[in-house]
């Protein structure tokens, strides 16, 4: 299966690539990265490999040493451009996240936004997490669907903790991507913000999965990788992620 996962030049989440990349291409799908204007390595948040602040609430060793693994792929180090993309020519979609600044070429894209419109009405398995479910919602599909993103407590508790030092890192947006997501949605009866952080969380709409977060990354990777597949699988260990009712 050929997977299309488009990111920005800069600043996405390393957890919320490397790890559906790794277990993505473990599982033998081949996955096409794509940039705006393609043809060089993107990079993730620097911060998020050396320590956000005082070397802690970056990403975690594994998903580091992942992350090394891919710079040295080819598929990232050669990325097609957003604009040439073909929607159908691919089995599935995954939008990352990232806060940093250098998302908002990402998240703000309408070229982006027009190409994820086609794959959706494709019906095809998406997946989204954290701030990847704006693109979603930017790109005025997510009416009628259930999902989670990065929740609001967790995005402004973020912000209050580091804002004496690095500012407005944390708030990519004046608005938080919960209420941008649940206004797209028109229902916030739809929106599943789910269990404490702690817990991996996510939430399954038919071919459609989303995440909140990096903590959500390996259950995130793992249910999506079911769709390609033909179908939903118990994630191990099974206890400590109970499924969503759909």
């Amino acid at each position: 299966m050929r997977v299309w996962m488009p990111l920005p030049d800069r600043d996405f989440d390393t957890t919320e690539v490397a790890v559906p990349w790794k277990l993505l291409r473990e599982a033998g799908h081949e996955v096409v990265f794509a940039t705006e204007r393609g043809g060089e390595a993107p990079a993730c948040d620097p911060k998020l490999i050396d320590g956000v602040i005082f070397g802690r609430l970056g990403a975690k060793p594994e998903a580091i040493a992942f992350y090394r693994e891919l710079e040295q792929a080819p598929e990232f180090n050669h990325p097609v451009a957003w604009g040439t993309v073909e929607p159908g020519g691919f089995d599935g979609l995954v939008l990352a996240g990232g806060h940093a600044l250098g998302m908002r070429q990402y998240l703000g894209s309408a070229e982006l936004q027009g190409k994820v419109r086609e794959f959706w009405a494709l019906e095809r398995p998406v997946g989204a997490i954290c701030h990847g479910v704006l693109v979603l919602a930017r790109a005025g599909v997510l009416g009628g669907s259930r999902t989670t993103c990065l929740p609001k407590a967790m995005e402004r508790g973020a912000f209050v903790l580091t804002s004496w030092k690095l500012g407005r890192y944390y708030r990519t947006y004046p608005a938080y991507v919960e209420d941008e997501v649940v206004a797209a949605l028109g229902d916030r009866g739809r929106f599943e913000r789910g269990p404490a952080a702690t817990q991996p969380f996510v939430v399954e709409d038919g071919r459609y999965v989303s995440g909140r977060w990096p903590g959500d990354a390996h259950l995130f990777a793992q249910r999506f990788e079911a769709l390609l597949s033909g179908g939903p699988r118990e994630w191990q260990p099974a206890a400590a992620t109970p499924r969503q009712a759909t």
